[in-house]
């Protein structure tokens, strides 16, 4: 085989593994990248055959101390009073600080009426995909829910089959305990 033909012939055998390693597909509109530091984050679609079309937040600065959140927000008109459930399936490579999913309903004013974001549900390290939720009641002044899922720490979280629907009240609402209270509220 003539040199040409075997270089045209690797490429033609590398082509798939350059797909599979290309950029990811940006987040859709409805998503948001923020937190303390959504810079030192990277964030959208993922390719991999084993995370296809799955949302991922990745730390991309290598700053143990960063931590950014995925988000989505909508208006609370249609949860008014009610409790409410956000589910979705996680998946974690390397987390050094911790991931989870966390949920916020807000006045009018942007005020802060209800809050829960997994500190104290902790996932560390690599982990397969699992399913978490968060359960809040929604104040009847919520103007506004976020959902997503944070990310503290090196390491990336993927999020896929996400849930969102109302509840019964013998479903328990999720608390921060006192000690997790101070911790940074994700803002957009």
């Amino acid at each position: 085989m003539k040199p040409q033909h075997v270089l045209a012939a690797v490429a033609i055998a590398a082509a798939p593994v350059l797909a599979l390693a290309a950029a990811p597909e940006p987040l859709p509109a409805a998503w948001m990248l923020t937190g303390q530091s959504p810079q030192k984050f990277v964030a959208g679609i993922d390719q991999d055959p084993g995370a296809r079309g799955a949302k991922f937040l990745r730390n991309q600065a290598g700053d143990a101390n960063a931590w950014a959140a995925l988000a989505q927000q909508f208006s609370a008109q249609n949860y008014l009073g009610l409790r409410v459930r956000f589910r979705a399936a996680l998946k974690t490579q390397d987390v050094s600080g911790w991931a989870g999913l966390w949920m916020r309903a807000d006045n009018r004013a942007g005020r802060t009426i209800a809050f829960y974001n997994s500190a104290d549900k902790p996932i560390r390290g690599s982990t397969d995909w699992q399913e978490r939720s968060v359960v809040l009641d929604i104040p009847a002044d919520a103007a506004t829910i976020t959902i997503g899922v944070i990310c503290n720490g090196k390491g990336q979280v993927w999020i896929d089959r996400l849930g969102f629907e109302p509840v019964g009240q013998d479903v328990p609402v999720d608390v921060l305990p006192p000690d997790r209270v101070l911790l940074a509220v994700p803002v957009l």
